[in-house]
């Protein structure tokens, strides 16, 4: 592993970028990317013209989008799947603005972990913070590779191939987009061919905001992970420090320890801050896709469509482990932070001085105050709330099939 830390050093520059770079790169493919003092000029007019011209596709499809459900009469059923696509737009683009507005918290937590792996400097410790960076960095690429790869088969399986229609008693084989459009012709090209690319990059916005936000949950979550179990280390070396080194060490080593501690507090704290609107948000907008979506299956299952039942079965997949993902984050954080009390406890702390036995009680107390990553304050994020997630989804699909017969 000492080797891996070198060979990481020398490949990516330093270990901590090395931890973000997946993030960087997506971000500022959207302009999300948090700008610092040093930032030149022209990348600045480039970043900003970058979010307008996100902004202007993406409001002219989802626009368009609305327009088309609200004005133009159809059937409750093609009413119905259109709501799917229409949330999803309208939830990534909430998502990119509540990413452009707490890009202040970003920029303190990527300075808070490169601040973290310029000061931890012992091996042992860099080890246990650059395993945990590989796992959200794997995490990271995976999120990225599943979504990107959702949204382009979701274009073109939509967008691409002509599907059959029925008028009358005639079948005709007609382009239909993935988002419904408002009285702009489609049918045929060059009509058709500008809408899709305009639709293909809006869902690429769009999923791009999410992996974004999933991202930082989880390069986020886990460089925390990663300082919990540097303090565990540390106040187990604490405690079973020989006798003679105690007397000598004991202030210096239990005030870096208390230090230790409430820097992760204070980035625990900012994690919540940030990702509290985006839990939010993309847990409502992920029980109405994945019910929406899941509505579709059920209606194009006489169809016998291949392609489309497969193209709406992975969205719905993507969508569940991504929440399945955001709850899994809320759990481990929890469960992180309360083993810090119980280790404590675990620890041979009655063979300590008087002192330093209420120093330890000062951080038990303290670690034994339950942190919860929540969506908007309301909702605990967790595998218990996953679940409740999944049985609300459920019971909604069930109205919708009940009061439509399909």
């Amino acid at each position: 592993m000492a080797d891996d830390i070198v060979a990481i050093q020398k490949k990516f520059g330093s270990l901590n970028e090395y931890s973000i770079q997946v993030n960087r790169w997506l971000s500022k493919t959207i302009g999300l990317w948090p700008l610092t003092s040093t930032t030149s000029k022209f990348e600045k007019i480039m970043t900003k013209i970058l979010i307008l011209l996100c902004w202007i596709i993406a409001l002219f499809v989802t626009t368009l989008s609305l327009l088309h459900f609200i004005l133009v009469k159809e059937d409750i059923i093609t009413k119905l799947k259109m709501i799917g696509p229409i949330s999803y737009c309208v939830g990534g683009g909430l998502n990119y603005a509540v990413l452009l507005f707490l890009r202040d918290d970003i920029r303190y937590c990527i300075d808070h972990i490169e601040t973290d792996w310029n000061a931890i400097t012992r091996t042992q410790d860099r080890q246990v913070m650059l395993k945990n960076a590989k796992i959200g960095r794997i995490i990271s690429g995976c999120i990225a590779g599943f979504m990107q790869l959702d949204s382009i088969c979701f274009c073109t399986v939509l967008g691409v191939f002509k599907q059959t229609i029925k008028v009358g008693n005639e079948s005709i084989r007609v382009y239909i987009l993935p988002y419904p459009t408002y009285k702009v012709p489609v049918d045929t090209n060059p009509g058709h061919s500008i809408l899709l690319l305009l639709q293909f990059l809006t869902t690429c916005i769009m999923s791009t905001t999410v992996v974004i936000a999933f991202s930082l949950a989880t390069v986020f979550a886990y460089h925390a992970v990663g300082q919990l179990t540097i303090m565990v280390t540390w106040i187990e070396e604490f405690v079973n420090r020989p006798q003679e080194e105690k007397k000598n060490m004991r202030i210096d080593e239990i005030s870096v320890i208390i230090e230790h501690h409430l820097r992760i507090l204070s980035f625990l704290g900012r994690i919540e801050h940030l990702l509290s609107p985006i839990c939010f948000m993309e847990m409502f907008k992920n029980i109405l896709s994945i019910c929406m979506i899941s509505y579709c299956i059920l209606a194009e299952w006489s169809g016998r469509d291949v392609r489309a039942l497969s193209t709406y079965a992975f969205c719905v997949t993507c969508i569940i482990l991504n929440t399945f993902l955001i709850c899994y984050i809320g759990e481990i954080l929890s469960e992180k932070c309360k083993k810090i009390s119980d280790m404590i406890y675990m620890t041979n702390w009655y063979q300590l001085s008087d002192k330093d036995i209420l120093n330890l009680i000062m951080i038990m107390i303290r670690s034994g105050v339950e942190y919860k990553m929540t969506a908007g304050k309301i909702v605990n994020m967790s595998v218990i709330t996953f679940g409740n997630i999944i049985k609300t989804i459920f019971t909604y699909l069930n109205i919708l099939f009940q009061m439509t017969m399909l």
